[in-house]
């Protein structure tokens, strides 16, 4: 089973790495220096003292000695404090602020004239004003006042240091321009915790492919002295879920060499430069530990031909990442044991620069697994899941015809938890199968449909089942269900016995016929077509286009492709409009020529029809050989 993706040790780091010794520390360097700092801390310093010098002056309003003795003449001073000519003293009730001032204020302060000759102090004992020897207005002491002006220096030191150190770890965008980046610390993984070709299955004449890498990292004396060079790129080519990142882990564990893995979407950031900047230290990091491996997943991301933006604005960031790959890779040696593979789903998009030789001048095309592959992989996918005596690998890995590996591990998986939620202590067959019926046909669905609904979709997939069986070298039906699954009100099962690589015209023509015989079944036993041929229509439209426009299967459009392959590419762009006229009617010609056959078929054994609607109609789902048992046809028959 594959291993966990290694964590990275940086969150701006847009790769991963396992297998690496980790670098030597490296001494950071203050940026702006130590000089800088002292600097601006003297001025936060000097600023804060200024700021508390007008705040320790407290909000005690400054009154007139003529307005002091009225309050005290009127008893309404409580307490004083006397230091020289200076009286500071508070009152039993509030009084409005002088000079018409807003607010009402207690505690004040006051000036004795040097030249008043009144009896102060015994108007002051007459009313009972407390004299103090301490101050009525308290001030802050001068370590308080000190801890207070040198907090926002402490905190600028502290924000200095965090800023300092996020520049020295290589900060993307703004901060990896302003300060040196620290190499990054590759994470090392636990002994005999990497991926080798013993995880990886069902893509034999892959691993023959790569075998020459491991070899050449395991021994680059013996290329070196043959005066043999290794590819210096690697591009795995093929559809999702087929294993390109795995293959990519495994030979970098097959050879022991440290394995650097990011996906090309990390390097593009807004500012233009980083990308770039990011490619260079991968690339720095690699050959410092080398011999190593270099994994690039969805190349084509940065890699596609450069130019094909400019009409739509463009992405500077994206072309000088990739030029800056390109250079990388073209500026590498024989002896530097560096190699870079790459994933791709569209290897047809990348830029020729990057596909010729020097770069990625080997291209290993991964498909999906065939029969022995797939079981091979439910076989891995399985190991650490129980399965129950009986259970057969084989039959699962024949019914599930171009699925992926990533698409069987999620199969076993699925029967896992079915296994789970019906609290089993192990997997059967039952749950495999049940299992690969969610994942090709959708979650059941509590759906009640009245009764004439039924019985309209009953006849539907009766029509479709009937004719699988009827056709010659038809694919065999494996299931038919009414109930609700997906979009789907029933959904009739046909799989091959064995992987298919060609198609004859004749099979094609027996898709068609099957596809359309949902339609054919409401047309002659209701009258009717309702929307549920949908789904089916696009199967025969996709089908019927192929044959006519991609395949020669036509005479009047002749041995020609007057449809592009891609889906992507919008339709009839490679022919003229009076060939896509042809194909047209060409198209029409073979639908309406196999829905009359369908229709036909379907009358002339109409009772078996019949028979298998209403088995429908009871049991909801039939198995392959009830299915055949019903309809009277004999199984045997279908395995030519």
């Amino acid at each position: 089973m594959a291993n966990p993706v290694p964590p990275r040790d940086r969150t701006d780091q847009p790769w991963r790495s396992e297998g690496a010794p980790p670098p030597s520390p490296a001494r950071r360097k203050m940026p702006g220096g130590w000089g800088g700092l002292v600097l601006a801390a003297l001025l936060v310093y000097i600023v804060a003292n200024i700021v508390l010098s007008y705040v320790n002056r407290g909000d005690e309003p400054t009154i007139s000695y003529t307005e002091f003795s009225r309050q005290v003449t009127a008893g309404n001073v409580t307490k004083i404090y006397s230091k020289g000519d200076a009286i500071q003293g508070e009152l039993r009730n509030k009084q409005p602020l002088p000079n018409g001032d807003k607010g009402d204020y207690t505690k004040f302060v006051t000036q004795r004239p040097a030249f008043a000759d009144d009896e102060l102090w015994n108007s002051l004992t007459q009313k009972g004003v407390t004299v103090t020897a301490e101050p009525v207005v308290q001030e802050r002491s001068f370590l308080a006042n000190l801890l207070i002006s040198l907090a926002p220096m402490v905190l600028l030191v502290l924000l200095w240091v965090f800023i300092a150190r996020r520049m020295s770890a290589g900060l993307g965008g703004a901060g990896g321009m302003l300060g040196r980046k620290a190499p990054p610390k590759p994470v090392e993984l636990e002994a005999g915790k990497r991926t080798t070709f013993e995880d990886v299955a069902g893509i034999d004449e892959v691993e023959g492919e790569l075998n020459d890498v491991v070899d050449f990292l395991k021994n680059p004396d013996a290329y070196r002295a043959m005066g043999a060079k290794m590819p210096r790129g690697v591009l795995l080519a093929g559809p999702p879920g087929t294993g390109k990142t795995l293959l990519a882990r495994a030979v970098a564990g097959e050879a022991g060499v440290p394995f650097f893995s990011a996906s090309a979407s990390e390097f593009i950031e807004m500012i233009v430069g980083v990308g770039a900047s990011r490619v260079r230290e991968l690339f720095a990091e690699a050959r410092k530990v080398a011999p190593a491996i270099i994994f690039i997943d969805e190349i084509d991301t940065i890699g596609r031909a450069r130019g094909a933006g400019a009409g739509v604005g463009g992405h500077d960031e994206r072309e000088q990442t990739l030029n800056q790959i390109l250079t990388e890779m073209d500026g590498f040696t024989g002896s530097e044991g560096v190699i870079v593979l790459a994933a791709t789903n569209r290897a047809d998009v990348l830029d020729p620069a990057l596909t010729r030789p020097g770069r990625f001048d080997r291209v290993v095309h991964v498909h999906s697994p065939d029969l022995n592959g797939r079981e091979a992989i439910l076989r891995i996918h399985t190991r650490e899941i129980p399965l129950a005596k009986g259970v057969d690998l084989g039959q699962v890995a024949r019914t599930t015809p171009g699925m992926t590996g990533a698409e069987l591990a999620n199969l076993a998986n699925e029967a896992a938890l079915l296994a789970v939620k019906r609290r089993q202590r192990e997997v059967t067959q039952s749950d495999l199968s049940d299992a690969l019926e969610k994942v090709q046909l959708g979650a059941e669905r509590p759906l009640v449909m009245p009764l004439e609904e039924r019985r309209r979709t009953a006849y539907h997939e009766s029509g479709h089942a009937l004719l699988g069986m009827l056709q010659p070298g038809a694919d065999p039906v494996r299931k038919v269900t009414i109930v609700p699954r997906g979009r789907a009100l029933g959904v009739t099962l046909s799989t091959p016995e064995r992987d298919k690589y060609a198609y004859t015209e004749e099979y094609l023509r027996g898709r068609i016929i099957g596809a359309l015989g949902g339609m054919a079944a409401e047309h002659v036993v209701f009258g009717v077509i309702t929307t549920g041929a949908e789904s089916d229509l696009e199967q025969v439209t996709s089908i019927a286009r192929g044959m006519v426009g991609r395949w020669g299967m036509s005479e009047r459009v002749g041995r020609l492709t007057a449809i592009p392959g891609d889906a992507q590419q919008a339709y009839g762009l490679s022919a003229a409009p009076g060939t896509l006229d042809t194909v047209d009617a060409e198209m029409r010609r073979i639908v309406d020529e196999c829905y009359e056959s369908a229709c036909r078929q379907l009358r002339e054994h109409r009772d078996r029809l019949d028979a298998l609607a209403e088995a429908l109609l009871a049991r909801e789902t039939l198995e392959e050989a009830d299915a055949y048992r019903v309809a009277g046809i004999p199984r045997l028959a279908k395995e030519e």
